[in-house]
């Protein structure tokens, strides 16, 4: 919609299109700026895609790591970022997100009480191999916090996809504990701590929340002391620009009623990617990868990407998604496989029966080289030892699987390694060889295909009991199998911006007064994936860096 005379039903200075971490982020530095600022969000809940997630932030050199003495040179992160994204995004953008990024968490810890954050020790980048790779790694999640705190918000935060018994909170620091509960006494005492924690947090009457939901409540808490609003029930429908072609405010549907919203000094799109646009996904995603198995907001159909290009933006990286392990449960939910890749007594086979790649590597590696390689079905395959040793899809040691799995044909189970094969539609032989050569890589500690246990971050999820984290036999039966998916956390394509988030056209111009971050962007992690949080953190950061160009523009 392009205007000069136009009736507006809101004035504002700064639009928020989209309430996760991004936005959020977006909506904080603009107030802090001295904007009047004002977030509309599609859903009758709050939160996005952040609030599914792990809550994770990768962000070199923040506030945090340095208080744990952990400090990076420049270099050094700039040597890692070209290792993992190389040249397929603008340099600019790389060089604002290694400098804008600590600037964006001191920002926060200084603005609010609410922002605090902890190290995840441990929590290898990604590629931590690779020249300014860290082992120990960079990522952090924000503390646990009581919801109690949001008020009539708490109800208003978007639901986790899995809920969980009363008063139990777990962060991504204890989780890898608890996945070994059965194997460490680090594991034995974090689920102690974590059953008393329970019952404390149920006998005190607080409402105890970690992880994305955390991260989520916890920049609602600072806005709602900032005075920024928040409109739920308000999907975007279309941007509005003066005759220059720059953006100057949005039409909205507030239930069912359509408002204009005038943005004096911008509109920040934060709607997230295209993940559940079945049209877009089949139009842009590669075979292999276009059925909707995302664990991302229901809500993301790419409406931020869509009113972006009708005035004019540019798109790259639409081919591509942060791609993730998955399974679907008889009920439909999406579960995400991280852990159970680098638990020993386990593979992952295709159609044919044989091990692809290195089952323990990041989910985006490892679903790039099943994309490429055209690897389906794909199936986790996993004996007793392995089920009464360690979690399997949410499933604990000694608790059974559901029975609907079985019945849906999502879990198969079978005697021998044989019988297994025939029910899952592979050649015996072929199966039982690519076993038997597996267990000759786990006796020996070293797999000569395909460097399972090679990296540190292979080795984060694995049993830290055995001289070879992720490498053991596999041959107690029963034997399992799981039928994966190629699922995704959200789409990586979107609209192209600058090092200031400004969306430019296809000549490289800026579209004045449009500003983009989080899976509404082309990713500044281009095809790869830098570490735990490199969704997230690169959101926050353009949002902030959104916030503050559009105050200077004011």
């Amino acid at each position: 919609m392009t205007t000069d005379d136009l009736k507006w039903d809101r004035d504002v200075d700064f639009v928020v299109v989209g309430s996760g971490a991004g936005g959020l982020t977006g909506a904080l530095a603009a107030a802090a700026e001295g904007l009047d600022t004002l977030i509309i969000e599609k859903a009758s809940v709050f939160g996005g895609s952040t609030a599914l997630s792990g809550g994770g932030v990768w962000i070199p050199n923040n506030a945090t790591l340095r208080r744990e003495g952990i400090v990076d040179s420049r270099e050094s992160v700039r040597a890692y970022l070209d290792a993992v994204v190389g040249d397929r995004v603008p340099s600019a953008n790389v060089d604002a997100f290694i400098d804008e990024g600590p600037r964006m968490v001191e920002f926060l810890e200084k603005t609010s009480s609410h922002m605090r954050f902890q190290w995840c020790p441990g929590y290898s980048d990604y590629h931590p191999e690779r020249p300014g790779g860290r082992p120990e790694g960079r990522s952090i999640e924000p503390l646990p916090v009581d919801l109690r705190q949001l008020g009539e918000d708490e109800d208003r935060l978007r639901p986790a996809a899995l809920a969980t018994p009363p008063g139990l909170f777990i962060t991504s620091k204890d989780f890898v504990a608890l996945n070994m509960v059965m194997r460490t006494w680090k594991g034995r005492r974090t689920a102690l701590m974590t059953g008393l924690r329970a019952i404390k947090a149920v006998v005190l009457r607080r409402h105890m929340d970690t992880l994305g939901r955390a991260l989520v409540a916890r920049l609602r808490l600072a806005l709602k002391d900032a005075g920024v609003p928040l409109l739920l029930d308000t999907p975007l429908q279309s941007l509005i620009t003066d005759a220059s072609g720059g953006v100057i405010g949005v039409v909205a549907d507030h239930r069912g009623e359509q408002i204009r919203i005038r943005a004096r000094a911008g509109v920040l799109l934060a709607t997230g990617g295209f993940e559940h646009n079945d049209e877009m996904r089949k139009r842009h995603l590669p075979s292999g990868g276009q059925d909707d198995y995302s664990a991302a907001s229901n809500d993301n159909t790419g409406d931020g990407i869509v009113a972006g290009v009708d005035v004019g933006a540019a798109v790259d990286l639409m081919d591509d998604a942060w791609w993730m392990p998955s399974f679907q449960r008889p009920d439909g939910i999406n579960q995400v496989l991280v852990s159970e890749r680098s638990i020993p007594r386990s593979i992952i086979v295709d159609q044919y029966g044989r091990r692809f790649t290195n089952e323990a590597a990041p989910y985006v590696t490892f679903v790039h080289a099943q994309l490429a390689g055209g690897h389906e079905p794909t199936w986790f395959i996993f004996d007793r030892t392995a089920k009464n040793r360690y979690p399997v899809g949410g499933i604990m040691p000694g608790q059974s699987f559901p029975a609907d799995w079985s019945q849906s044909g999502l879990l198969v189970k079978a005697s021998t390694l044989g019988e297994l094969a025939l029910a899952i539609g592979v050649d015996p032989a072929t199966f039982t060889g690519t076993v038997e050569r597996y267990n000759g890589f786990a006796r020996s500690g070293k797999d000569l295909d395909h460097g399972r246990g090679d990296s540190a971050y292979d080795n984060y999820y694995g049993d830290p009991s055995l001289d070879h984290p992720t490498l053991d036999v596999l041959d107690r039966g029963p034997f399992y199998a799981l039928r994966m998916r190629a699922g995704d956390l959200g789409t990586k394509g979107g609209l192209v911006y600058n090092a200031d988030a400004q969306v430019l056209r296809d000549d490289r111009t800026v579209i004045d007064g449009l500003f983009a971050t989080g899976n509404t962007s082309a990713a500044v992690m281009g095809n790869d994936y830098a570490g735990a949080g490199a969704t997230i953190g690169p959101a926050m950061v353009f949002g902030y860096v959104a916030a503050r160009r559009a105050a200077a523009d004011r």
